[in-house]
């Protein structure tokens, strides 16, 4: 008996599991897309960021992704290298090879695009143009469980190398 009812628990737990993984991205994404234009500076996308407490703003032209600026990107692609954030456009420091993913895949598609491309963020793009945005933070409120501790583990597992070393004088 005891038995039984574990096995029905599982059971009960991994439908609930399947339900979820297979809701759509367009059932949990964000549709209020903060965005900047290529000819934008580094300084006006992170005053957005600040604004908005993002730490990813697609970057749009006509509607149509370009390319994707972070707040890593900013601090590693301009500020570490002395330019200035007022004067240096978006477009000299964007990701241009988006990951992206369309309103009619599902969470699971989401988990497994963010683990492989250790990524936090997506744009969702429905006929070539921005249709919201979404994050690992979006997919975890809607979902927890063991998917979610892999996915975690694979986003956050650490680079090894010289760029990661401590300099110690």
């Amino acid at each position: 008996m005891f038995f039984i009812y574990y096995i029905t628990k599982f059971i009960k737990i991994k439908i609930i599991e399947v339900k979820i993984l297979s809701k759509k991205i367009k059932e949990i994404m964000s549709n209020n897309v903060i965005a900047v234009l290529p000819s934008d500076t580094a300084e006006e996308a992170a005053i957005l960021m600040r604004e908005h407490n993002i730490g990813a703003i697609p970057v749009v032209s006509a509607g149509e992704v370009k390319g994707i600026i972070t707040d890593r990107d900013i601090v590693t692609r301009c500020v570490s290298f002395g330019q200035r954030a007022d004067s240096t456009k978006v477009s000299d420091l964007m990701s241009t090879d988006v990951t992206f993913i369309t309103p009619d895949q599902t969470i699971q598609d989401a988990i497994s695009i963010m683990s492989t491309e250790q990524i936090r963020r997506l744009p969702v793009v429905k006929d070539g143009y921005i249709d919201g945005m979404i994050s690992f933070a979006d997919v975890t409120r809607n979902y927890h469980g063991m998917e979610i501790t892999d996915a975690i583990t694979e986003i956050n597992l650490p680079d090894v190398g010289p760029a990661h070393s401590v300099k110690t004088d």
